[in-house]
Parts: C-alpha cells; sequence; structure tokens
C-alpha cells in the first residue's frame, strides 16, 4: 500500500504523513466552514439584499482592523503557538453564537473566518513544503478541502438546527489543532533547507505584509492576479443572473440547475485534484498552471459575448471553476514557498483578506453591466500577470534554497 500511495501521489516515503495529516487538516476545516454557509445563507435571505451590500462593506472593514491583530501576533509567537491561538478565537466565537446569534454579526463574521482560516492553512504549507514538494502534493492536499466541501453541507443537510451546526463546526475546527501539532512536529524532523528555526517568532512589524505586499513586484503581481480573479467572478456573476433569469424562470428549477453544477464542479475537481495535478505541474510548469484560467477565460468570455446562452455559460462556468479549484489555486498558493517566511503569514495573510475582499466590493460597482468582450480584454492582461509570475517562480524542482535569495535580490 505504501508503494502504490508513493507512485499513485507523487510523494517520496518520508513526506506520506505529512501529505496525510495536511489532507485531514484541509478536509476539517473546509467542513467547518460548509457546515455553516447554510446558516448564514439563510440569516442572508432573511436580511434582504439591501442589508448585504452594507455587510460586505462591514466585511471589508472588520478585515482592516484584523489584518494588523494578526501582524501583531505573528511577530511575537512562533508558528506552533500562532496557529493554534488563532483557531481557538474562532471556536470561542462559535460557542458564543450558540448562545446568542445577531445575524448581522454572523454573516460578517463568517465571511471573514473563511478567508482568514484558509489563508492560514497556505501560509503553514508554504512554511513546510518547499517550490519542488508543492507541484507534486498540493493537489491532493487540496483535495481535502474538497472532500470537506462536500461533506459539510451533506452535514447541515442531516442537522438543520443551527446552534447543533455551531457545535459540530467548534469541533472540526479543533481537531485542526491536532493537524497542526502532528505537521510541526513532522517539520522539525524534516526541515526546509536555509530557513530559520520554526519556533522562533517571526518578528517585524505588524504592518510588515501590508509593506511588503504594495512595495515587492513579485508579491503586487500576486494582488494583481487575484484582482483579476475577483473582477471576472463577479463579471460572470451578473452573467450568469441575466442569462439563467430569461432562460429558466421557475425557481425551483434554477435551485436544481445550480445544485447540478455545483455536483459537477466538485466531481471533477476532485478527480483532477488526486489523479492529474502532479502531472500537469510538471507538464506545464508554473507559468502554464497559473496561466490556464485566464486563457480559459479569453476565450470563454469571447463565447459568451458571441453566444449569450445557457449553455455557453454552463459550460464555460464548470471549466472556469474546476479549473480555479483544481489548478489555479493550489497553483497561486505555490508562489509563497518562495518567499520569506515572515511574508508567508503576514503579506498572503494581507492580500487573501483586505485585497480579496476590496477587489470583490470594488469589482461589483465597476463590473454590473459589464459586456463579456470587455471582460475578455481584461482576462489577456490576467494572462500577462500568470506568465510573470510563473517566470520568477523559475522552478518546481525544489531549489527552492536557491530560488528564494533570487527572489528576494529581485525584490
Amino acid at each position: 500500500m505504501r508503494s502504490f500511495l508513493t507512485r499513485a501521489l507523487r510523494a517520496e516515503p518520508h513526506e506520506l504523513p505529512a501529505l496525510a495529516w495536511a489532507f485531514a487538516y484541509f478536509f476539517l476545516l473546509l467542513s467547518s466552514y460548509y457546515v455553516l454557509r447554510p446558516v448564514r445563507d439563510a440569516l442572508a435571505v432573511e436580511l434582504g439584499a439591501q442589508a448585504l451590500k452594507q455587510l460586505f462593506t462591514a466585511t471589508l472593514a472588520a478585515m482592516l482592523a484584523l489584518v494588523p491583530v494578526f501582524g501583531w501576533l505573528a511577530s511575537r509567537l512562533p508558528r506552533a503557538r500562532l496557529l493554534p491561538a488563532a483557531y481557538t478565537f474562532f471556536v470561542v466565537n462559535l460557542l458564543a453564537f450558540t448562545l446568542e446569534l445577531d445575524a448581522r454579526v454572523f454573516f460578517v463574521w463568517l465571511s471573514v473566518f473563511n478567508l482568514f482560516v484558509v489563508s492560514v492553512f497556505w501560509s503553514f504549507m508554504s512554511d513546510i513544503f518547499d517550490a519542488g514538494q508543492a507541484a507534486r502534493l498540493y493537489g491532493t492536499i487540496a483535495a481535502g478541502g474538497s472532500c470537506g466541501a462536500i461533506a459539510g453541507p451533506l452535514i447541515a443537510a442531516l442537522v438543520p438546527q443551527s446552534r447543533v451546526l455551531m457545535i459540530l463546526s467548534a469541533l472540526l475546527l479543533a481537531a485542526t489543532i491536532v493537524c497542526i501539532r502532528a505537521l510541526a512536529r513532522w517539520a522539525r524532523t524534516h526541515p526546509r533547507p536555509t530557513e530559520p528555526p520554526a519556533e522562533a517568532p517571526l518578528g517585524g512589524s505588524i504592518l510588515a505584509g501590508a509593506r511588503a505586499a504594495l512595495t515587492s513586484p513579485f508579491l503586487l503581481a500576486i494582488c494583481g492576479y487575484l484582482l483579476c480573479y475577483a473582477a471576472l467572478s463577479t463579471a460572470l456573476y451578473f452573467q450568469q443572473v441575466e442569462i439563467v433569469r430569461d432562460a429558466v424562470p421557475d425557481p425551483q428549477e434554477r435551485t436544481r440547475l445550480f445544485a447540478s453544477v455545483d455536483l459537477l464542479v466538485n466531481g471533477l475537481t476532485l478527480a483532477i485534484q488526486v489523479l492529474a495535478f502532479s502531472r500537469l505541474a510538471g507538464l506545464l510548469g508554473p507559468a502554464g498552471m497559473l496561466a490556464a484560467v485566464p486563457l480559459l477565460s479569453v476565450a470563454g468570455f469571447a463565447w459568451l459575448g458571441a453566444t449569450p446562452t445557457l449553455t455557453a455559460l454552463i459550460a464555460f462556468g464548470v471549466i472556469r471553476r474546476v479549473g480555479e479549484f483544481a489548478i489555479s489555486k493550489p497553483a497561486r498558493e505555490a508562489l509563497f514557498t518562495v518567499v520569506p517566511r515572515e511574508e508567508r503569514y503576514k503579506a498572503k495573510n494581507f492580500i487573501d483578506t483586505v485585497v480579496y475582499r476590496g477587489g470583490d466590493a470594488l469589482a461589483g460597482w465597476l463590473f454590473a453591466g459589464v459586456s463579456a468582450f470587455a471582460a475578455a480584454a481584461v482576462a489577456v492582461g490576467w494572462t500577462a500577470l500568470a506568465l510573470f509570475l510563473g517566470a520568477r517562480m523559475k522552478s518546481w524542482t525544489g531549489d527552492d534554497a536557491r530560488s528564494s535569495p533570487r527572489l528576494q535580490r529581485q525584490r
């Protein structure tokens, strides 16, 4: 079995324990979120569209407030204490919600929770695995999240009581701390070359992440890449609203359509993550992996602009989402394996929270009513950013110790 797993997953024998713990960690993490997502969506229906606009702004404000706090903690706590402390904070929040649930507060909290805990997860992964390992292993690790994204809604469907779901989510999130400690032990026995001791705090200022993200060409390009993704996701969403509204007038049929699409996307994503990611990474390299979805978006938006039909929308939407979750997302996370540790946590947290949510909010105003052809033009710029980042990444072969100093000189 061990020999079969190493061949099937393209993992070295000594990497299998870490791969299993990372898979379990991401599974538990996304399960804890997707258990709560139906609760948030039900509350959002009650609040109404006008309230949601205010809540999106409140979410961005909460992100801006949280980033300096996390930067302060990261400067003073070692990795082995930082992550359990952050997750324990959210567990306590969940238990507090079982006593009193305010719809507006919970909506903002869950929107912050989702991006923050996933960002910290990938920071930890980029701290443990080097670039070569990321190319081979990140697909399997991401598959753990896909399984969690399937398991969470199933649990919520079986146990629809919101307070019970809060407790279950808290238990799932608390279980991730066991995985963190196991991965930390593995990392101590398999340290990355030229890395400082993981037991030492990161140091630096509380705003170092924001400063690095906005001054480093490499990190600034990641910001641009993520902004393009958020903007085009919003553009596609507006296209979807118009096309589905006209093509499927029955609300129940719309629900069935979206459910079928989600099932298809999750199934295809999981298959590619487990069976094909590492092979695609070796075949395409970092530039090809990062540029795959932008190039698909150029063609897809052009197709949608010329033929705005339900068939074109579904085909493009499924391919784009599968490409993002199975290929682009893991490849984008691998970019942080070649930056210094402080930026893996602080700058990455700023990019994944403030930049992402800020781009989300801004795109909602700028891309309402924008044509699919204009979105295709944005995708061309997105492709250029992907090629730039892939060129800076240089290698997926594991020579992370050499690539990091080179990147630092380029910065």
